[in-house]
């Protein structure tokens, strides 16, 4: 048990999914975290340690490591499978309706499940999203890969690792014992000699190229317009700094999804749960405290991005 959380084991269409749970309890909504690629439920740590301090109870949380990666082994399915799984899972435990925070790939999968599943989903927090530069990546390399080098960067070491095959992990090995990786990943970060060490090492554990890639072949075809659909607030919170964020990615975002708000921190990258957790917090109280039929903050209440 970490921070009040319990390990558990879910049944799903697309495989058994890891799940770490807090209490639940009674008529509540779950508060559902989804991690990004080449990560686990444990990139939410620093957040949850935050909200501890802050006093905010980690009951309803529902950590999840989605398929393909952290505990979730099992291959990496569609996104609306993945969609589903999620929605099963909060189901499963108990949860007819949930808040539902991503972290990057995991802030796409988040609006997937608001789309499928638009009368359960009560709020939606983004966090360092990967948008539509990403996607436009992974549809055309050279081109895409001008204008988001970083990401472009990534597909390309991703791709060499698959193949050299059962060669990658001895390697990935070499690299982290001796401190290459923890380099390699600096680009992440806004402050990366001030990342606890642990949050790099688990970043080497969880590289997992079929599954990286997998991901990027889905980015393909992913219909951003089906996100128009989406009835529940949406607030995002990024990093000024985030190597995979492009230029238009926010306003693309506002023209698609409804109720769409955003704020910028100025001193992270793209991991700004991680580096900036108390300020990350804060920027998405509204979708912490939501509420079923509750209505969103007065336009005064609004940060601007």
């Amino acid at each position: 048990m970490e921070r009040g959380l319990h390990r558990l084991v879910v049944p799903t269409a697309v495989g058994p999914v890891v799940v770490h749970a807090g209490r639940r309890t009674e008529g509540a909504v779950a508060t559902v975290l989804l991690h990004g690629a080449a990560g686990s439920w444990t990139t939410w740590m620093p957040l949850l340690t935050a909200a501890d301090r802050l006093g905010i109870s980690v009951d309803d949380v529902i950590a999840i490591d989605l398929p393909g990666w952290g505990e979730s082994r099992d291959a990496v399915p569609s996104p609306p499978d993945v969609a589903d799984a999620v929605a099963a899972v909060a189901r499963a435990l108990g949860y007819p309706r949930w808040r539902i925070v991503g972290h990057s790939l995991g802030a796409v999968v988040a609006l997937d499940v608001a789309t499928r599943f638009p009368a359960q989903t009560v709020a939606v927090g983004l966090v360092s999203p990967t948008g539509a530069a990403v996607r436009a990546v992974a549809r055309r390399p050279l081109a895409g890969g001008a204008r988001l080098p970083a990401f472009a960067g990534m597909v390309v070491a991703m791709a060499i690792l698959r193949g050299i095959g059962s060669l990658s992990r001895p390697l990935l090995r070499g690299l982290r014992r001796t401190g290459l990786l923890r380099v390699l990943s600096r680009p992440l970060f806004r402050h990366p000699d001030r990342v606890d060490r642990s949050v790099s090492d688990a970043l080497a554990d969880e590289i997992r190229p079929a599954a990286f890639l997998a991901a990027a072949r889905a980015a393909r075809t992913h219909d951003d317009d089906a996100w128009r659909r989406i009835t529940a607030p949406v607030r995002a919170v990024r990093g000024r700094h985030d190597v995979f964020a492009g230029r238009h990615d926010s306003r693309e975002a506002r023209r698609r999804i409804p109720d769409y708000r955003e704020r910028v921190l100025e001193d992270s990258g793209h991991f700004a749960h991680v580096e900036q957790a108390y300020e990350t917090l804060r920027a998405l109280r509204e979708v912490w405290a939501a509420q079923p039929g509750r209505r969103t903050a007065p336009e005064r209440d609004r940060q601007p991005t």
